[in-house]
């Protein structure tokens, strides 16, 4: 079998630098963009259901329109004049992109053209990829994600009803055991080539959720680079939404990515499950900012001033990972953890009852340092017996920022506010930049002297 390689090139570590998704710090500066050129795809899913849609719904998969190559061209040259943080261009569906090789590729080539200082990125299931590695050679796509959900056929035959691939099609077990052995087959052919894998997985209570650390482990023998384990999302009218499956408690989920670092993957903890038509920086999409009948025919796209923004952007990412690593090398500094009540665009402007995540930060009083996104379930969605069983819901929440000990929001209820100061939680209602206010509470709040601060 061959073996991965064993190193990642300074080339590959400076694409990772400006890639949102492969990258921590990079994702609070640069933006993707997602190109919806590929409605067909190749094998189903029981969680999803490629008929439904909702121009209101984030999920992998949806769309509000269905693009040609031209007119993807079209579009991408108008975001790239405008949004000079665009640093990423990617095809994730709403289909699989391999399943429409035509639309994919021909769109990446022109992006290539007419954009060359975006980095291209695809995702995939998998089922195909061994076809064409030469092409996504050739296009210079750095970047691969590849939805793995099971390594085992007895575990994916309850994720995969069908796979469809030259004409025949293929059920149960045997539809499970070609896309599994396709899907490693691909991740380690590309490992090889020096490409970068990222490796999804969705988190599935009762189908792969005890199973997902062997597939971690798996794909990082092969090579991959990341792991990003995501929540079950159930499309309505899904076969699981027909089996009336759940999604993994916050709790779960956050568990299991602890316990995937532990065993020396790279895990993924900022992922916002973007829409296969998102654009913008992650956890704040504008695709309607950019409609395609607004984008000129023509733009320019001055590819100076982009380049001059992008490297003002590299130096405040190099500020940040440098300040991070010098605070690693302190063995006694201490940290205070932080949690972010946020809507997106980096600053505190959600209230604490409509908030299903958290970001969470360490701060030793002088830099402040994203550790990851902690998914929950709302408080309150504003119904009169608020999302049920509220102080189980609370509870739940206070058990995921049990290590936390400042929360930030825009706004908070009487009742939470008791609860969390009472399991040692300082909530303060603050808005503006996540950064600013996390320093400013610290300060403030005479906190960080007084209370039993964590180390990193």
């Amino acid at each position: 079998m061959m073996q991965p390689s064993p190193c990642i090139s300074s080339e590959a570590e400076e694409e990772i630098s400006r890639h949102p998704c492969y990258s921590e710090e990079a994702h609070r500066f640069y933006a993707r963009m997602h190109i919806p050129v590929a409605p067909a795809c190749n094998i189903q899913c029981h969680y999803c259901n490629r008929k439904f849609d909702c121009v209101n719904e984030s999920r992998p998969g949806v769309v509000s329109e269905v693009l040609t190559p031209e007119q993807a061209e079209r579009k991408v040259k108008g975001v790239a004049a405008q949004l000079m943080q665009l640093s990423v261009v990617g095809i994730a569906g709403p289909g699989d992109p391999l399943a429409n090789p035509e639309q994919t590729f021909d769109t990446f080539a022109r992006v290539k053209k007419v954009v060359p200082d975006v980095s291209l990125c695809l995702s995939t299931n998998g089922l195909t990829l061994y076809r064409h590695i030469d092409e996504i050679v050739e296009l210079g796509i750095r970047h691969v994600t590849i939805t793995i959900n099971a390594i085992d056929a007895d575990v994916g035959q309850a994720i995969y009803p069908w796979v469809f691939d030259e004409g025949v099609r293929y059920e149960g077990k045997a539809a499970a055991e070609l896309l599994i052995s396709r899907q490693l087959t691909g991740l380690e052919l590309l490992a090889r080539l020096g490409i970068l894998v990222k490796v999804n997985s969705i988190m599935i209570p009762g189908v792969n959720d005890h199973h997902l650390p062997a597939v971690s482990k798996r794909v990082k023998e092969l090579g991959a680079t990341l792991h990003n384990v995501t929540p079950l999302i159930i499309a309505p009218g899904s076969q699981y939404e027909q089996d009336g499956r759940k999604a993994p408690r916050p709790k779960e989920l956050h568990n299991l990515q602890e316990l995937l670092g532990r065993d020396g993957m790279k895990v993924m903890r900022h992922c916002r499950q973007c829409r296969a038509d998102a654009i913008g920086l992650l956890g704040q999409d504008r695709n309607r900012d950019f409609p395609l009948e607004a984008m000129e025919a023509d733009p320019v796209i001055d590819a100076e001033a982009r380049a001059l923004f992008q490297g003002e952007l590299d130096v405040k990412i190099r500020e940040r990972v440098q300040a991070k690593e010098a605070r690693l090398l302190q063995e006694n500094a201490l940290k205070v953890r932080v949690a972010v009540a946020t809507r997106g665009g980096d600053k505190v402007n959600q209230h604490f009852g409509h908030a299903t995540e958290f970001l969470v930060y360490d701060t030793d009083g002088a830099e402040v340092q994203l550790l990851g996104v902690r998914k929950i379930q709302a408080y309150c969605h504003g119904k009169a017996d608020c999302n049920g069983d509220k102080a189980a819901t609370l509870q739940e929440i206070i058990s995921i920022l049990s290590d936390c000990r400042i929360l930030l929001c825009s706004g908070i209820g009487d009742s939470p506010r008791a609860s969390l100061n009472k399991a040692g939680i300082l909530p303060l209602v603050r808005k503006g930049g996540i950064q600013e206010a996390i320093l400013e509470s610290v300060k403030y709040s005479s906190y960080f002297e007084t209370i039993n601060i964590s180390k990193g």
